[in-house]
């Protein structure tokens, strides 16, 4: 994953916001991936990069990957903004989405995922006019029983330190708090496939490629 710029980048946050996105929607494709915790996305986000080949980029997994990179400035932040089942500011973000983004572009990638993110309103705007403007949402509606059941199992696994019941909980709350809005709002703009992931991965994975044939097929197919 490539390292945020520089000590001076990292002095200058929070930016302002660009005049022209970083990539324009008619050079790359992006399709953001929002669904509560344990809803599928990676899951599914998997099929699509199997099937279409999609760069599939988790803003949580770049997240956790910055925060144990020997010399991270945000190591601690991030650890701590996790644990707590809060949003790491949205600064930090959007820097390792784009310098992710712009690694894989420059090795020939145009179709990207962009999983769990953005997870707030603000997000939502300033990656649009900031990163790119996104094609559609992919989003996982999945109820919280499902999902706390999926992450429990998870957890006696997984070791992450979000994966134990306050942490969930925790998460919940901010995703129907703050991440339902960001959905609500591309929704009345006609830019959403809402797909029920409490179904089996096969019967999930079908409604998505439905979905994507309806909004997507002819830029996949590319």
């Amino acid at each position: 994953m490539p390292a945020i710029e520089s000590p001076e980048d990292h002095a200058r946050l929070p930016q302002p916001p660009k005049d022209v996105p970083a990539f324009s929607p008619s050079a790359i494709s992006v399709v953001f991936v929002l669904g509560g915790p344990g809803a599928g996305k990676g899951t599914q986000c998997a099929n699509l990069v199997r099937d279409y080949g999609f760069q599939h980029l988790s803003a949580g997994d770049l997240l956790r990957a910055e925060q144990e990179r020997p010399g991270s400035e945000f190591g601690e932040l991030i650890k701590g903004y996790i644990k707590d089942g809060k949003i790491v500011p949205m600064e930090v973000t959007l820097v390792l989405l784009e310098n992710a983004m712009r690694d894989r572009i420059e090795k020939g990638s145009s179709k990207f995922l962009i999983d769990g993110f953005p997870r707030k309103m603000d997000q939502a705007l300033r990656f649009e006019s900031d990163v790119c403007p996104s094609h559609f949402t992919l989003f996982f509606d999945c109820p919280e029983d499902v999902m706390l059941q999926r992450l429990l199992n998870r957890g006696k696994t997984s070791g992450r330190a979000d994966d134990n019941l306050e942490s969930i909980r925790k998460r919940f709350r901010t995703f129907v708090e703050t991440s339902m809005p960001v959905v609500d709002y591309f929704e009345k703009e006609g830019r959403v496939v809402r797909i029920d992931a409490a179904k089996s991965p096969d019967e999930v994975y079908r409604a998505v490629k439905d979905g994507f044939k309806d909004r997507f097929q002819q830029r996949v197919g590319q």
